[in-house]
């Protein structure tokens, strides 16, 4: 098979939960433990960070893996979905998986493969680690698919785990509960592995601190720790930024840091990061620092044991400047608050999910325009009618049906909104509902494409 005939392949032969929803879903490890064991067990030859969560995860990921290319490692990076090429799942340095690795990977397993039948994504699993343990990368940020505890990633030993934030998604897989949800993300956390939570949720808190208390490992709550002050959008040589100052907790250390992810809502994420990567190039600081600021849980875990674990790395303060004020142009993310055109302005963003688009909403608001143009596509399995509620009324919509079989038909998503007292067109196409709002769009409006990550993945 070419690289054509293969990507056909997986996408006709294994299950895809980003196509078909929750029946390609697998709720055990099985199958994934099978195929890394036909694979050799790569996933124990390169070293790991594992992140999770509902909202901000893959920012997070790219942003640490942008630092740690920076500071001169070779950098393995795996993140689900994809938007434009599916090699955008598996990256090393920024540069995506080879069409002939992919080629030669479902070729060479493809018997194995019809034996165990396992879901795309957990074929896809094993080509990461299989390349990057061939690879030989120093490290890789591994990015959770769904949930946590029963998600195919969830075989590897991290040098660090992650989780972002909690908020409602999933609901029919993870629970209807916030705790649920946080119970199933909580399951990252391993024995020994120190862990950071990207944001301190009072009802969750302790589903955290007692998983990390019961596995002894250390846990770090980001915002805590660190404070970004005095932040701002910036337009520097035609591209938008979003500008800091970085204080731990109270003592300035960066002076306008600048993030080429310029939505205001990557606050959250460059503070997890931060805490990350303190975690990772400071091997004494869990044994010292949380005990002195309250920023976590700290069991009694001699500092030898994370020098032994993870090196340290060598970071410091320029690597992290330079890693965050190149994150897309080091690692080719996509669709986070991306400005496609000025006049007028044109913004995608992959916010979905309640909390998501929340966070997009205050961004819309905080953007000077004077007519908002929403082209709005949703898949059929979300919390359709709270996502609707939280939408401006005054805006003009673009309904559409993103091009997978999960995609809300477009004429049903417009009957819902219109219940929802929102006001619009419906178009058979993505690329027909943008055209038309980019033509009626004039000087001073906004023009935002969302509501999923398939809508975004046909315009950017």
């Amino acid at each position: 098979m070419n690289y054509k005939e293969t990507l056909q392949y997986m996408y006709n032969a294994l299950p895809m939960f980003h196509r078909i929803g929750s029946a390609a879903y697998k709720a055990n490890l099985d199958n994934t433990i099978a195929i890394c064991d036909l694979l050799n067990n790569p996933q124990d030859k390169f070293k790991s960070v594992h992140i999770a969560g509902t909202n901000g995860k893959g920012s997070t990921s790219h942003m640490l893996a942008s630092i740690l290319q920076s500071a001169g490692y070779k950098v393995g990076l795996y993140t689900s979905p994809h938007l434009k090429d599916f090699r955008e799942r598996i990256r090393i340095n920024g540069k995506m998986i080879p069409k002939k690795f992919v080629v030669d990977f479902v070729s060479s397993y493809r018997r194995g493969f019809e034996r165990i039948q396992p879901s795309f994504f957990e074929m896809t699993v094993g080509l990461a680690f299989d390349y990057f343990s061939k690879q030989k990368v120093d490290i890789a940020v591994i990015e959770v698919g769904l949930g946590g505890r029963l998600d195919s990633t969830n075989i590897i030993t991290p040098l660090l785990s992650i989780i972002t934030n909690i908020s409602y998604d999933h609901r029919n897989l993870l629970g209807n509960t916030l705790q649920r949800i946080a119970t199933e993300k909580a399951g990252i956390i391993k024995p020994g592995i120190p862990v950071v939570i990207g944001e301190t949720q009072a009802g969750i808190k302790s589903i955290f601190t007692k998983k990390a208390l019961d596995c002894n490992s250390p846990v770090f709550f980001a915002d805590k720790l660190y404070k970004l002050k005095n932040y701002k959008q910036e337009s520097k040589k035609g591209k938008l930024y979003l500008c800091a100052d970085v204080y731990r907790p109270t003592k300035l250390i960066i002076s306008g840091l600048r993030c080429e992810l310029p939505g205001l809502y990557q606050l959250k994420n460059i503070r997890t990061v931060l805490m990350a990567i303190d975690v990772l190039s400071r091997p004494s600081l869990p044994a010292r620092l949380p005990r002195l600021l309250n920023v976590g849980v700290v069991p009694r875990l001699p500092a030898e044991a994370f020098q032994r674990r993870h090196g340290p790395f060598n970071i410091s303060f320029g690597h992290i400047y330079h890693g965050i004020a190149n994150v897309v142009s080091q690692t080719g993310l996509l669709g986070r608050w991306q400005v496609l055109d000025e006049k007028p302005l044109v913004v995608a963003d992959t916010g979905h999910n309640e909390a998501g688009i929340k966070e997009v909403l205050k961004q819309i608001k905080a953007t000077p325009h004077k007519k908002l143009h929403i082209v709005l596509g949703m898949v059929n399995d979300k919390d359709i009618k709270s996502i609707l509620g939280l939408l401006p009324k005054g805006a003009m919509y673009y309904f559409c049906k993103p091009g997978i079989p999960r995609g809300l038909d477009e004429k049903e998503l417009q009957q819902q909104a219109y219940r929802a007292g929102l006001k619009g067109s419906s178009f058979n196409s993505v690329k027909s509902a943008y055209k038309a709002a980019r033509w009626a769009a004039t000087k001073g409006d906004m023009v935002f494409v969302g509501g999923s990550t398939f809508v975004v993945a046909e315009v950017v």
